[in-house]
């Protein structure tokens, strides 16, 4: 072959190859676009507190959002009324700074977890929130040990019911000082001693971008430990669109490659005039 037949066929072989790499180019960006995420939105009440709750789960419901969160057992049957869940409940003595880490608190708290789990069962509430509490004099090892002794009974208690007990991670550097639970392979350790499908982490997206970064390495890594999700702008916790640094197109997906089935709540606080049009605008990103 001389040297104008080589320079020919080697034209037509790349020429070849790109077409080929194209179509498949083609073919994947199809599969993507006509692929739509089904996330279970849900958003959480304490960021829209000028909002009656009946207000937000009628608007709501127009927008696709299947949850308000974070609400008490007397709210529970508001949401059953218009066909919706609270994703993740809690009680009326909740607490981020007492938490499961200190011995002292334990008795208490299970107390307060035998009944919340009791009416969770019964109202169809698919989890509950629980905290490690502030550090104080405790050591991150201690109280990790701690956690696990004090939430073993109730999480017994949770698998007969049927309910998920999650603990969330929040970052210590910003908005919690002291926070124990404030980094997700800490969170990962916890569950793997608890050794329980009825224990997992609450991943606050916006917590963890302030505290570890690498969202979506992290998320790859650990998502067996996850079962639900927060969202929330970086910094400020305000609307997750491109006013702040994270790509929460990207993350979603990222969410959903993980063959995650939980729930994805919008936890930002609304900046726009109109705070329902910012929630619908968070939910229509997390569609993909």
């Amino acid at each position: 072959m001389n040297r104008r037949n080589a320079m020919k066929s080697a034209a037509l072989t790349l020429g070849a190859l790109s077409v080929g790499n194209a179509i498949k180019a083609t073919a994947a960006a199809d599969r993507l676009a006509g692929a739509a995420y089904q996330t279970n939105h849900s958003t959480c009440k304490w960021c829209y507190n000028d909002i009656p709750l009946e207000e937000l789960c009628e608007r709501g419901q127009d927008m696709g959002l299947k949850s308000v969160e974070l609400l008490t057992v007397t709210d529970w049957p508001t949401l059953k009324k218009y066909g919706m869940t609270c994703a993740m409940g809690t009680h009326k003595d909740f607490s981020i700074e007492i938490g499961w880490n200190d011995p002292e608190n334990h008795a208490t708290l299970q107390e307060q977890y035998r009944q919340v789990i009791r009416d969770a069962a019964d109202h169809e509430i698919p989890s509950v929130i629980v905290m490690s509490g502030n550090r104080g004099q405790i050591s991150d090892h201690r109280g990790m040990i701690n956690c696990a002794v004090g939430l073993r009974p109730v999480v017994k208690l949770a698998e007969k019911a049927g309910v998920t007990l999650q603990m969330e991670l929040l970052n210590s550097k910003v908005n919690h000082p002291d926070y124990l639970c404030d980094r997700t392979s800490w969170g990962a350790a916890l569950a793997e001693m608890i050794g329980s499908d009825r224990f997992k982490l609450l991943y606050d997206i916006y917590h963890m971008q302030i505290m570890e970064g690498d969202i979506i390495r992290t998320i790859r890594d650990y998502h067996q430990y996850i079962g639900h999700y927060h969202t929330g702008g970086v910094p400020g916790r305000h609307e997750i669109n491109d006013s702040q640094e994270l790509n929460y197109p990207a993350i979603i997906k990222a969410i959903h490659e993980t063959d995650f089935r939980g729930y994805v709540a919008q936890e930002f606080i609304p900046t726009y005039e109109d705070k329902l049009s910012a929630l619908a605008e968070g939910l229509r990103i997390c569609e993909g």
